[in-house]
C-alpha cells in the first residue's frame, strides 16, 4: 500500500534539502500535453544534485510514497503523470541542466539529466561535433526523459535510438543509492550493462541524474530534397536506391501523405510548402557527407536515376540551409497540425522495413472498414516507425468517435502483431499502453521485467502503473 506525500514528510524534506528544491506546482505538471491523463496534486520537489535526489528517494522509500520522474513533459503516454496514485512526488530534474564536460578529442560529452536537447546540440557544436537525435520537441524534452524512454526521432536510420547515443549514466536506484556508471570508456565488460536496462525503463528501475552521451563528427556537406513518389513501396525502392548510392550519408528518410500537409495547411498555413498541391505521397530525405563529396549534387543525381526509373515524378533540393531548415520544420510541424486537428486514435508502430507498404495498404483498409475516418500515416519509412493516426470526418469533433477509439486501436494493434511489428516503436509504454503490453508483449519478458522490477524497487514507488500493472 502506497502513502500520500503529506505534511509530516514534507516537512521532513524541507529540514533536509534547501529551499531551491520546493515549488508550488503548476497545471503543466500534472497533465499531458494530450489532455488525455490528470494527476489532481502532487509534492513537486526540483533537487539540483544527485544527493539530493537520493535524499528525496531515501524518504520516499521509508514512507512508501510514489515517485513520479518528470523531465520536459513532452511524453506522448502518459508516463509522466501521477495518474490514480495517492498524492506523488512529482520529482523534476529541470535544474540538474549542467554540461558537466565536453571532450571533442573523444567524441563524448558528460551532461545532467535535465539538460534540454537543443542545448546539447549546441554545446556539441560548439565544440565542432554533432549530437544526432533529432525530434519536434527537442526546445523542451530532457535528456534523462530521452533516455528513459529509449526515444528516435528522424535520424535513427543513421544514429540508432537515445539507447545508441549513450555510453553510461549515473542514476538514484530506490533505495537511494547511487549507481555511478559515468566512465568515459567505450569497453567496459565487468559485469551487467544497468545503466542500459535503465535506459527505456520510464523511471520504474531508477532515475537518471546525468549521462555520458557520444558525438559525432559534423558531416562536411549537408543537404535534404522533398520528392514526390506514387507509393510507399515506390518510396521503399528509393530509400534502397539512395542507400546503395550513399550509404552512411541517409541521415533521414521520411515518408509524408497527402493529409499531413493538408492537416499543416488547415491549421498552420505560415508554414512554407514545397509543392504547389499536396502530393498523395513524397519523402524527405536528408544527407550528412563527409570531405570531398557535395549533397546538392548527390541529390540531383539520386533524383534523376529515380525519375528515370520511374520512383519520382517531381521534387524539390533545398538550395541551401535556410531552405532544408524550412523542409524540417513542414515535417516537425505535423505533430502538432494533428494535435490541433484532433486524432480519435493514434499508434506508434514498427513493422519490418520491407513490408510497409503491406501493412499500410491493409491498415488503411481496415480502417476504411470501420467508418468514414480520415488517416493521417506517416513516420521513420528507414527504420519501419510509422505514426498512423486516424481522425473524424472533416467538420466532426473526435469526442463524437471517442467509443470507437478501443475498437480502432485495438484492429490496427491486432495487425501489426501479425506482421511481427511493434505498438509501441519510439514513444514508450507509460500508463497508455499498459494493456497493450500485456496482451501482445512476450509472456516470459513480462516475467522477467517484473522480476527486475521487484528486485530493483521493492516497495514500487518508482513511477507506479507506469510501463507495469502496479502488482
Amino acid at each position: 500500500m502506497l502513502n500520500p506525500a503529506g505534511t509530516d514528510l514534507e516537512k521532513s524534506l524541507r529540514a533536509a534539502l534547501p529551499p531551491g528544491c520546493f515549488r508550488a506546482i503548476a497545471l503543466q505538471y500534472l497533465e499531458e500535453l494530450r489532455g488525455r491523463f490528470h494527476c489532481p496534486d502532487a509534492l513537486l520537489l526540483t533537487p539540483a544534485s544527485r544527493e539530493e535526489v537520493a535524499e528525496i528517494l531515501r524518504q520516499a522509500s521509508a514512507r512508501r510514497v510514489p515517485v513520479v520522474p518528470y523531465g520536459g513533459g513532452t511524453g506522448l503516454v502518459g508516463g509522466q503523470v501521477g495518474v490514480g496514485l495517492p498524492r506523488p512526488i512529482l520529482l523534476s530534474l529541470e535544474r540538474m541542466d549542467a554540461i558537466r564536460s565536453v571532450h571533442p578529442k573523444e567524441n563524448l560529452m558528460v551532461v545532467e539529466a535535465g539538460a534540454i536537447l537543443a542545448n546539447v546540440q549546441a554545446a556539441a557544436e560548439a565544440a565542432g561535433r554533432l549530437f544526432p537525435i533529432s525530434l519536434a520537441s527537442e526546445g523542451s524534452a530532457q535528456i534523462g526523459g530521452l533516455l528513459a524512454t529509449n526515444a528516435g526521432g528522424v535520424n535513427v536510420l543513421r544514429y540508432g535510438n537515445a539507447r545508441e547515443l549513450c555510453l553510461g549514466v549515473e542514476a538514484v536506484l530506490a533505495d537511494g543509492s547511487v549507481l555511478r556508471g559515468l566512465k568515459r570508456l567505450r569497453k567496459d565488460n565487468t559485469g551487467y550493462d544497468l545503466g542500459n536496462l535503465l535506459i527505456g525503463s520510464e523511471g520504474t528501475l531508477g532515475v537518471i541524474t546525468a549521462a555520458c552521451l557520444r558525438l559525432v563528427s559534423c558531416p562536411a556537406s549537408r543537404g535534404a530534397a522533398m520528392m514526390v513518389v506514387d507509393s510507399p513501396d515506390a518510396a521503399l525502392t528509393l530509400l534502397g536506391m539512395a542507400q546503395e548510392r550513399l550509404a552512411e550519408g541517409v541521415s533521414a528518410f521520411e515518408l509524408i501523405h497527402r493529409t499531413g500537409l493538408g492537416f499543416i495547411a488547415e491549421t498552420m498555413p505560415h508554414v512554407r510548402q514545397p509543392f504547389a498541391s499536396h502530393p498523395e505521397w513524397s519523402v524527405l530525405i536528408d544527407l550528412g557527407l563527409s570531405g570531398g563529396l557535395e549533397a546538392d549534387a548527390a541529390l540531383e543525381a539520386l533524383f534523376e536515376t529515380a525519375a528515370e526509373a520511374g520512383l519520382v515524378s517531381d521534387g524539390v533540393i533545398a538550395s541551401n540551409a535556410a531552405q532544408r531548415a524550412a523542409f524540417w520544420t513542414l515535417r516537425e510541424s505535423i505533430p502538432e497540425a494533428n494535435r490541433l486537428i484532433g486524432a480519435v486514435t493514434s499508434h506508434d508502430i514498427s513493422v519490418p522495413i520491407e513490408t510497409v507498404p503491406e501493412f499500410i495498404a491493409r491498415a488503411r483498409a481496415l480502417v476504411a472498414g470501420l467508418g468514414p475516418f480520415r488517416i493521417n500515416c506517416f513516420g521513420h519509412l528507414g527504420d519501419g516507425n510509422l505514426h498512423f493516426n486516424t481522425y473524424p470526418p472533416r467538420g466532426q469533433d473526435r469526442e463524437a468517435y471517442a467509443d470507437r477509439r478501443e475498437e480502432i486501436s485495438r484492429k490496427v494493434h491486432d495487425l501489426v502483431e501479425a506482421f511481427d511489428g511493434s505498438v509501441s516503436a519510439e514513444h514508450g509504454i507509460g500508463r497508455l499502453k499498459v494493456g497493450d503490453l500485456e496482451r501482445y508483449g512476450d509472456p516470459a519478458s513480462l516475467v522477467a521485467m517484473r522480476a527486475i522490477k521487484t528486485a530493483l524497487d521493492p516497495v514500487g514507488i518508482l513511477n507506479p502503473g507506469a510501463v507495469l500493472r502496479e502488482a
